[in-house]
């Protein structure tokens, strides 16, 4: 099987071949598909995912005024006080033909560890994490101290940044707009996110800075070592595990639950390489402001994930696998990482116990059954030497590409054996499909009707079971050909 299946080059088709994909577009264009269209299922396929737009300011500055805006629909919480908006809302958007993911990270309390902090907390991980940042800045109030504070964090992030001139609704605030050169930051762009004054010119500008597709953040370094996100809920035994491979006390280990607050990267050889572990503070089920630290902990988890190449997500077996527990995996398979559950304080379970987590597991996790499990003990190190061939395998699955000759002839025998049900008096078939990326594979279907989701989801298991893809996510998009007209 190894032999059919490798890694694909950018050509800038996904990451298919100049020949293969040459092949591909006369086989889409025989079976009825505009050639643009084909193309930019691919484009958007090979891309992963899209590029983000972090939309970052002080409270109450109308940055999800300006989101529903953007998008053209009312889907952020406007009201008019500070801090509504609690946790990032992403959602995705278009202008101008180019889509692109807009972050709504909302308000903040002012009070809470103080000014700087929480505008770090909030701002820091937006930024990070987002392709281009849009400020938004109050242009009837000014530049404030919370401001510059934010203008401090994206020097030093080095984003592209538009600055947007909030809260102009005629030509009497464009002097205010213009007070905002003050900031360093370039022209301000003066908008009503209200009334919708400007903000087509201020996304003309966004466009500009905004990369077709996103960079990626994970191993990009050759030969460096792969990155692993230790995950998982407060006191699940991270700062343990991270020890013990370790082979030294370099985490703070208490029984109060949260006591890491920052990521702390460490290089550790394990399984003789070197590994880059990433122990994050645990996530809470609801993040509240009002936690603080937590709060704050929360969003450095999530920026980890983002820079890692693969999660472990640890499980507490001496407790009930929790929503908090589920919340984090999906968080995990969402960001498309590769996989690894390990069910720590194994040492601890009675038969018993044993029994209900197997039953647990069926029943909750059943989702994620694709992900290698390794049981062990951070605390007496039991089995922590199998986390190693786990992620490689999980890494090895992400990176799996599937041959689109290869991928076809499969898809062919499945379709053949397990037609899609009809429904309405019609069988929607599929026609032909490709891989067009990797890390995590990314497929796309071309098929004559709608694929319903069972059906989506057999084809996917069928696809884990021919070519493996152990511990990694698998991406599955269906384009449908569109009916011809018929002449008079």
């Amino acid at each position: 099987m190894n032999d059919q299946i490798n890694s694909g080059d950018e050509h800038g088709h996904g990451e298919l071949g100049d020949a293969e994909y040459a092949e591909f577009m006369q086989l889409a264009t025989q079976e009825g598909f505009d050639a643009e269209d084909v193309e930019g299922a691919l484009e958007e396929a090979g891309h992963g995912p899209l590029p983000v737009l972090a939309v970052v300011g002080r409270p109450n500055v109308g940055k999800s005024t300006l989101v529903n805006r953007i998008l053209g629909r009312r889907e952020a919480v406007v009201e008019d006080r500070p801090g509504v908006t609690r946790d990032r809302v992403t959602y995705e958007a278009e202008w101008a033909g180019r889509r692109f993911k807009v972050v709504d990270t909302g308000g903040w309390e002012q009070d809470v560890l103080g000014i700087d902090a929480s505008v770090a907390a909030q701002a820091e991980f937006a930024i990070e994490a987002a392709d281009a940042v849009v400020f938004v800045v109050d242009a009837a109030v000014g530049a404030t101290d919370t401001d510059e504070a934010v203008v401090k964090l994206l020097r030093r992030a080095g984003k592209p940044v538009v600055l947007c001139a909030n809260k102009v609704d005629g030509p009497s605030g464009e002097a205010d707009a213009a007070m905002l050169w003050s900031l360093g930051l370039g022209e301000p762009h003066p908008v009503s996110a209200l009334h919708g004054r400007g903000t087509g010119d201020m996304l003309d500008e966004v466009l500009k800075v905004l990369p077709e597709a996103p960079a990626q953040t994970f191993g990009t370094a050759l030969g460096g070592p792969r990155r692993v996100a230790l995950i998982g809920r407060p006191n699940v035994g991270k700062s343990s595990l991270l020890n013990k491979t370790a082979g030294e006390e370099r985490v703070v280990v208490n029984e109060v639950a949260g006591t890491t607050r920052d990521p702390v990267d460490e290089l550790i050889e394990l399984g003789g390489k070197t590994w880059k572990f990433v122990d994050t503070a645990g996530i809470r089920r609801r993040v509240h402001l009002t936690e603080g630290a937590d709060y704050y902990a929360s969003l450095r988890t999530a920026a980890a994930l983002e820079k890692a190449e693969v999660a472990v997500v640890l499980i507490d077996v001496s407790e009930s696998i929790s929503v908090q527990d589920l919340r984090i995996i999906t968080m995990a398979v969402e960001a498309g990482r590769a996989l690894v559950l390990a069910y720590n304080k194994w040492d601890t379970l009675d038969d018993e116990r044993r029994f209900y987590l197997e039953r647990e597991i069926e029943r909750d996790l059943v989702q994620v059954q694709w992900a290698p499990r390794v049981n062990i003990s951070a605390r007496t190190g039991r089995h922590v030497e199998k986390l190693v061939p786990a992620v490689e395998t999980a890494l090895e699955g992400w990176e799996t590409r599937v041959p689109t000759g290869r991928l076809n002839a499969f898809l062919g025998e499945i379709v053949a054996a397990h037609p899609h049900p009809v429904r309405g008096g019609k069988q929607p078939r599929i026609l032909f499909g490709t891989q067009a990326g990797t890390r995590p594979p990314r497929f796309v279907l071309f098929a004559s009707g709608f694929l319903e989701a069972g059906y989506r989801r057999f084809i996917e298991r069928r696809l884990r079971e021919e070519f493996g893809f152990t511990g990694t996510p698998l991406h599955l998009s269906v384009r449908v050909r569109e009916k011809r007209k018929k002449r008079k």
